[in-house]
């Protein structure tokens, strides 16, 4: 794996699965109202069922609307439904640190074989209880870690000698990337996957000074052809 998409832009999607370097989408609700989602639920399936397909074998991660733990297990299993690489995203905790996430997660892996990721988690410590739990992916927001004035790597690296010592299935996923340096950066230490949002990527790909280059060469190619 490496780099995941993060949007609900189709188009977005359809563009860079184009390339052939994505290796799977995650989005919530927040992004796909931001990339013009509309018609409540019935919009956000259709958007997801599109994605899921255009990608597949790749994962389409995509978050459940609720905090209730009956109801998260509803959507969870309506959201499975859609295709078989969808993975449910769950907060690691409730908005007020209830404890109910993990188990729901727990429930839905071992009982109802519907593959979670969860996510939200800014430590080492939060990722190893969420993979002891059974999820497929823990997802660390890295960005916020900085933000706070930790560095996030040493919380992956940690997180990834825990994972690999206890021989745990969960595969790290590390967004709330801010930076193209962030990418490199969290792949090297030890996350399996980094989302990138579509203008970030293309940052990661148009470098200034090979803009120069190719236009030197162009430049150069034009006068070869017009004195041969």
């Amino acid at each position: 794996m490496a780099i995941l998409l993060d949007t609900g832009d189709l188009a977005q999607v359809e563009r860079f699965h184009r390339m052939g370097i994505i290796r799977g989408v995650t989005t919530n609700p927040t992004i796909l109202l931001k990339d013009g989602v509309t018609g409540g639920l019935k919009g956000i399936e259709a958007r997801g069922r599109a994605i899921a397909a255009l990608i597949a074998p790749y994962d389409l991660s995509i978050e459940v609307t609720s905090n209730e733990p009956q109801e998260m297990i509803r959507q969870a299993q309506w959201l499975a439904g859609w295709a078989d690489n969808i993975v449910v995203k769950i907060t690691v905790h409730g908005p007020n640190g209830e404890l109910d996430n993990l188990e729901v997660a727990h429930r839905l892996e071992m009982e109802y074989c519907i593959r979670v990721n969860l996510t939200a988690m800014m430590s080492a410590q939060q990722g190893f209880l969420g993979a002891l739990a059974g999820a497929t992916y823990v997802s660390m927001f890295a960005g916020r870690v900085n933000n706070m004035g930790y560095n996030a790597c040493s919380e992956i690296t940690k997180l990834r000698l825990l994972l690999d010592r206890f021989g745990l299935k969960a595969q790290i996923i590390v967004g709330s990337t801010r930076e193209v340096l962030n990418v490199i950066e969290w792949l090297e230490a030890g996350a399996h996957n980094v989302t990138v949002a579509p203008q970030l990527l293309e940052r990661m790909l148009v470098h200034p000074y090979t803009k120069e280059t190719v236009q030197m060469f162009l430049r150069d190619a034009a006068k070869l052809t017009l004195t041969s």
